[in-house]
This record gives structure tokens, C-alpha cells and sequence, in this order.
């Protein structure tokens, strides 16, 4: 009998020890947070200039395609990104990183693409315009 009783505090010794307490975990998933507020610091950042590239890229390539049908059809209205996406004259994002759709502006020659910008208000100092020269800028 004497030789059971000494292996059930051995026992429970090893159990202890294979076991996790609350407090670990606790601060296992404190460190994982550290680290991920870490990474949205740097990454959130990067994002918003994403956004605006992708923005500048799809202006970009959505102005000469706005001019061009301008060019075919000069007795119609000024077409719209929808216009332009159902001719299927783009296969592109018709819309911004932030959800509206772009804007086509017609003068008399010049043909202009807008996106209303991160605040998605028209007319203002984050808009971004292609071509992006202010005297080109229909309004």
C-alpha cells in the first residue's frame, strides 16, 4: 500500500505540469494583440495609398476609353462608367476603392474622369481627376 500512495502525488505532479493556466493564456493572447495593433499601425496606412493608386490607375485607363466613345458617338450626351461597362468597351472596376462610381465630365474637347475621393464628396480637395492638369478640369 505504501508504494500507491507515493505515486499519486507524482502523478498529479505531472498532470500540473502538462496543464495551461488561465493566466497563461491570458497573456499569450495579450501578446497577440500587442502585435496586432502593431501591424495595423503600419498597415492601415498603406491601405488609404493603396486605395489612392488603384484610384489613379482606374482613371487612368477609364479616361481614354470615355474619350474614344466620345469620338464615335460626338451627337450623344457625355457617357457614363455604366455606359462605358455595358457597351463593354471596359471590363474594369467602374466604381472606386471606395464605393462610388466614377464620374465621366464632358467640355467641348475634353473628356475628364473624377472619382470623389476617400470622403466620396464631389467637389473638393481629396477629389482625383484624370487627366489631372487643373486647367483641364471640367467642373
Amino acid at each position: 500500500m505504501h508504494g500507491m500512495q507515493s505515486n499519486a502525488p507524482k502523478k498529479l505532479l505531472r498532470a500540473a505540469r502538462r496543464g495551461v493556466t488561465l493566466v497563461e493564456i491570458l497573456i499569450v493572447l495579450a501578446i497577440v494583440a500587442l502585435i496586432a495593433g502593431g501591424v495595423a499601425v503600419v498597415a492601415v496606412p498603406e491601405l488609404a495609398k493603396a486605395r489612392l493608386k488603384t484610384a489613379r490607375v482606374d482613371l487612368a485607363t477609364l479616361q481614354p476609353i470615355a474619350d474614344h466613345y466620345r469620338g464615335e458617338h460626338p451627337t450623344e450626351e457625355c457617357p457614363t462608367a455604366s455606359l462605358l461597362k455595358a457597351q463593354r468597351l471596359t471590363s474594369g472596376t467602374i466604381t472606386d476603392p471606395w464605393g462610388v462610381e466614377y464620374q465621366v465630365e464632358c467640355q467641348a474637347l475634353e473628356t475628364a474622369v473624377r472619382s470623389r475621393g476617400p470622403n466620396r464628396v464631389a467637389g473638393d480637395a481629396d477629389d482625383l481627376v484624370q487627366p489631372d492638369d487643373d486647367t483641364a478640369r471640367p467642373r
